[in-house]
């Protein structure tokens, strides 16, 4: 059963889904929205149990996949340019796998159709940081940065993980529900297992210093994604979109622009 998943819509023009990653909401790509709303009709959804959007013990790839499905259905929209980062990366895969005619040209960023199993340490130590800080002991978000920066030192990755603390009227409180997203874990680092290929234009971009798009990982893209191109963002790690905005947004608005009205079959 599909979620109503709370979202933004930005401009006007071809629409032009933008999915966040685990632990996101759209406002993460909200700097982008604001340049690519000139163009296009943005849409920044929380996907579900992230952000405004409900909360559900069902956290698995085909599930989110729906919950857009109906979202594209709710906007009267037969058709949409689709963008995703890393766990949002994956729901538009699916989405592009299960139902490649809703799906106008696909852009995945630093994420591939692979099971990162064996990669997931660094997600279980986040939530089991995140759960054990002592939400009744806080008196300012700045106390809970103090809290957290011996098990997550980088300051930028706390930053945006405390994005999800917010203040209510008994005290600080998670927005996203951690236990769901502990035990949707394994889960949320695999692929669901997919026939179908998606035969539209593709673009896959990783950062040069991330891991998450291994040269070995192709023969398992372009198997699903035959029409896939592979560029590599230099300089950049997992965060590319946010590490480097400028170049990051030039290639994906040559992209969609190239994409959005007619498909010629061109490359990236």
């Amino acid at each position: 059963m599909s979620l109503r998943l709370h979202h933004k819509i930005m401009g006007s023009g071809p629409p032009l889904l933008l999915l966040h990653g685990l632990y996101g909401s759209g406002v993460n790509w909200q700097g982008h929205a604001r340049t690519l709303a000139a163009r296009y009709r943005v849409l920044l959804p929380d996907l579900r149990n992230h952000g405004q959007s409900p909360h559900t013990l069902q956290m698995d790839y085909p599930a989110m996949a729906t919950d857009l499905l109906a979202l594209l259905n709710r906007e009267d929209l037969e058709q949409a340019l689709v963008v995703g980062h890393s766990m949002g990366g994956k729901v538009a895969m699916t989405l592009a796998q299960h139902h490649p005619e809703r799906v106008r040209a696909l852009v995945v960023a630093d994420i591939a159709p692979v099971d990162y199993a064996l990669d997931d340490r660094e997600h279980t130590h986040i939530l089991d940081s995140l759960q054990h800080l002592p939400l009744a002991d806080l008196s300012r978000r700045e106390d809970a940065d103090i809290a957290l920066a011996r098990a997550i030192p980088e300051t930028a990755v706390r930053r945006f993980l405390l994005m999800n603390l917010e203040r209510g009227p008994e005290g600080f409180r998670w927005r996203i529900p951690l236990d769901i997203l502990q035990q949707a874990l394994p889960t949320l680092v695999g692929y669901p297992g997919i026939d179908a290929r998606y035969e539209g234009p593709t673009l896959f971009i990783r950062g040069e210093r991330s891991d998450y798009v291994k040269d070995e990982y192709r023969p398992l893209i372009e198997a699903r994604f035959p029409r896939a191109r592979l560029m590599t963002l230099k300089g950049t790690g997992h965060w590319l979109h946010v590490q480097a905005p400028e170049p990051f947004g030039r290639i994906l608005q040559g992209f969609l622009d190239r994409h959005a009205d007619n498909d010629k079959g061109e490359g990236p």
